[in-house]
């Protein structure tokens, strides 16, 4: 099985920083087009996010269930589920103790790529990750998945290197998934 990984926050919904509250959650520009396209051609949709939110003590971890609970209430209506929301609740300097810690499934560490492999059966060489800053990109190539990035405007440092170059820079999700689609060779349904 092959799947795309979605980062959340500016790639698969609007970036509002810290946000929990289901309320303010909108998707993307392109987003349902871009996850029916990928659905349809069989790829397996899962968010991968960093929530540095809890380790700073700006919201519980209980409140990533009412995030991910909005995310399925928003793409239902289009035909399209996540498979899986994968996130990292740690940050080396948060001030929640339990949290607080160097991890390996922050990206741009892969850990929870790796995670979510095993756990669906996936094919990492044959998966994409598609996020907005070059964590994303690093975390997808160091788990073996070509990376699209979505440029609109949120990475802000561009230190490059062979690991934070993406394979393909787009504009949106929709473009994204063209780009995949065209890539794998695939079409809808397959």
């Amino acid at each position: 099985m092959r799947a795309v990984f979605l980062d959340k926050d500016g790639t698969l919904i609007e970036d509002v920083p810290y946000n929990v509250d289901p309320k303010r959650i909108k998707l993307s520009e392109g987003a349902i087009t871009g996850l029916q396209q990928l659905s349809e051609a069989g790829y397996v949709l899962i968010a991968i996010t960093n929530q540095s939110g809890v380790a700073r003590g700006y919201f519980q971890e209980s409140a990533l269930q009412a995030v991910k609970e909005r995310l399925q209430q928003l793409l239902s209506p289009a035909g399209v589920s996540l498979s899986g929301f994968y996130y990292c609740p740690h940050h080396p300097e948060g001030m929640v103790k339990k949290y607080t810690m160097q991890c390996n499934c922050r990206k741009p560490e892969p850990g929870l790529l790796l995670q979510a492999a095993v756990e669906h059966h996936l094919n990492l060489s044959q998966s994409w990750f598609v996020g907005d800053i070059l964590n994303d990109v690093e975390a997808g190539r160091r788990a073996g998945c070509k990376t699209v990035l979505i440029d609109n405007g949120n990475e802000t440092e561009w230190q490059l290197s062979p690991l934070r170059i993406p394979h393909y820079t787009v504009a949106d999700l929709a473009a994204a998934a063209q780009v995949i689609i065209e890539v794998s060779g695939l079409v809808y349904g397959k």
